[in-house]
Order: structure tokens, then sequence, then C-alpha cells
């Protein structure tokens, strides 16, 4: 049996394929965090002081645990210890689980998680918001 060039289906597919390193001070991390678009290679090479966690849609794997374990393993990979903040933009089960069960490494790693609990109030509104300091 031959293969023809439309038959042959790439073994593992990458969201970033690989390449040299960018740095960069924030980053939103695509598609609310879904692990369809988002793996270890990002992270490897999408390298940032600030990553913004979204997604609030458990029923959609949003944010995707294996994303939250992609960035540890990708930061692993780094040749420096630079300090990175995740900033989630809503509490979700999947972001406390993570943080609970992972706590130990992300301090190795240098991670820093911020609450997402903070809140500013104006006039008749309320709203979460987070301060970044670049």
């Amino acid at each position: 049996i031959s293969k023809g060039p439309g038959n042959n289906k790439p073994s593992k597919s990458t969201a970033v394929p690989p390449g040299p390193p960018m740095y960069l001070d924030l980053v939103y991390i695509p598609n609310h965090s879904n692990r369809k678009n988002v793996d270890v290679e990002f992270f490897k090479r999408v390298r940032s002081s600030y990553y913004v966690v979204s997604g609030n849609n458990s029923a959609a794997e949003e944010p995707s645990r294996a994303v939250l374990d992609s960035l540890l393993e990708g930061k692993a990979q780094w040749d420096s210890n630079m300090q990175v903040t995740l900033i989630p933009t809503h509490d979700s089960e999947v972001m406390r689980e993570w943080y609970q069960e992972t706590h130990e490494k992300q301090q190795d790693l240098n991670i820093m998680v911020l609450a997402s609990s903070s809140t500013v109030v104006m006039q008749d509104e309320s709203f979460p918001a987070c301060k970044i300091e670049l």
C-alpha cells in the first residue's frame, strides 16, 4: 500500500511551531486558555512576565488544566528563572485545584498567581480588576 501526499498525517501537531523564544511583558493566553491552541511549545517560545488566563466555562474545559500544566512544563525549560505572574480573569474550580496541587512546583519555577477577587467600584457599578506594574 502506498500513501499519496494527501494521506500523510503528522504524528503530533503543535499550536506554535518550534523556534527561538520571544520575550514579552504581557501575554493573553489565546482562545480562553483552551488546550487545542496552547501547548508546552507555546510556553517554551512565548516567554512573558505576565500571562492572563481567561475562561470560566468548565463544560468547554476553559481554562484547561492541560494549558496550566503546559505552563509549568514549558517554564521549566527556560534558561532563566525570571518571575512569571499568572493573572486569572475568573475564579474557577480548575484554577483553584491546579493552584493547590502544583503550588510547590509554582514556587520552584518562580510563578506567582494573582488572586482574582479584587473589585473596583465606580458610581453604581462594580467589576473585577487587577493592578499590573510593568
